[in-house]
């Protein structure tokens, strides 16, 4: 697993206003803030990534340098991951998408929950990069149930999972559940409340994001 603050950067000052109860009140810069935090982290991911030897023609002669074999499918839940993702883009200009429309549904007896998954689009995955894009890594449930409806478009080579922020919970799921997938996080925090959100966490990044849903 990769956890991007254990080393300082730049990335640590776009974590720290996306935490800022002062700075959330500007809802721009909050998915700035989480659209640099992407583009950072796909830096990261960038390098665990194949590439090929190739020549580059210059107006002074010929470059011996490397390009990106193939571009990873990028994929996101709906609608907290769209800033976070569109990071991500931003480095791999070249990627295909996929989207996925899953949720937290009615809380069960012993105060569990049920993942609602009502939208699912996506290129081929057969053979390919998979990177699952995901601000919150809470439970694991919902990105777990995503990645299991993204197979039915085939098996990928290679999965990587991203998280702006994760707790010991989800991190512990993906590994028992998914351990296949490598795990990239911005912070890992102390732990989920009764209600499953992560502590100290930012709060309900999708609505901080676009506003509050009804």
């Amino acid at each position: 697993m990769f956890i991007l603050s254990q080393q300082p950067s730049v990335a640590l000052h776009f974590l720290a206003e996306l935490r800022d109860v002062t700075t959330q009140r500007d809802p721009l810069r909050f998915r700035r803030n989480l659209e640099r935090l992407g583009e950072v982290l796909a830096y990261e991911v960038s390098k665990s990534l194949i590439y090929r030897k190739t020549d580059v023609q210059t107006s002074l002669g010929v470059a011996r340098t490397f390009r990106l074999d193939e571009p990873p499918v990028l994929a996101t839940v709906l609608r907290a991951g769209l800033p976070f993702h569109q990071g991500f883009l931003n480095v791999f200009d070249r990627s295909e998408c996929a989207f996925v429309g899953a949720y937290r549904g009615p809380h069960l007896e012993g105060h569990d929950f049920e993942v609602q998954l009502n939208y699912l689009s996506s290129p081929s995955l057969t053979g390919k990069t998979l990177v699952i894009i995901d601000p919150m890594l809470a439970t694991g449930k919902s990105l777990e149930t995503s990645y299991r409806a993204l197979l039915r478009f085939g098996i990928p080579a290679r999965t990587h999972v991203v998280a702006a922020l994760a707790a010991p919970e989800g991190i512990a799921h993906l590994k028992a559940r998914m351990p296949e997938c490598r795990l990239w996080v911005g912070d890992v925090d102390e732990r989920l409340d009764h209600n499953f959100y992560i502590v100290p966490g930012l709060g309900d990044a999708g609505d901080l994001a676009f506003g509050e849903k009804i």
